[in-house]
């Protein structure tokens, strides 16, 4: 039989797995696709190809997560992308 310390602390760690926030960041028509991909490699250590995949779906579809994560692990990068001047926020 299991104890109920025991099942709080796996509802506890089920609760952090679930906890997976996504860092988006939105199109606008300001920033040039060579800023926005140079920003993501840079803050969000992505490959060239994958900083440019992001950057098309960014333009044609209006958004993209570019990383997923806690909101403690995602918030320094969404800050990062922001200083940029490029709009990004944590869902």
């Amino acid at each position: 039989m299991r104890t109920q310390e025991q099942e709080l602390t796996d509802l506890l760690e089920a609760i952090e797995i679930t906890d997976v926030k996504d860092l988006v960041v939105f199109n606008d028509d300001f920033n040039t696709f060579e800023h926005v991909i140079a920003t993501l490699i840079k803050v969000c250590e992505h490959t060239t190809e994958q900083a440019e995949q992001c950057t098309w779906l960014i333009h044609y579809k209006g958004k993209c997560t570019v990383r997923t994560g806690s909101y403690e692990q995602l918030n320094p990068l969404r800050q990062a992308i922001c200083e940029q001047g490029i709009d990004a926020k944590i869902v």
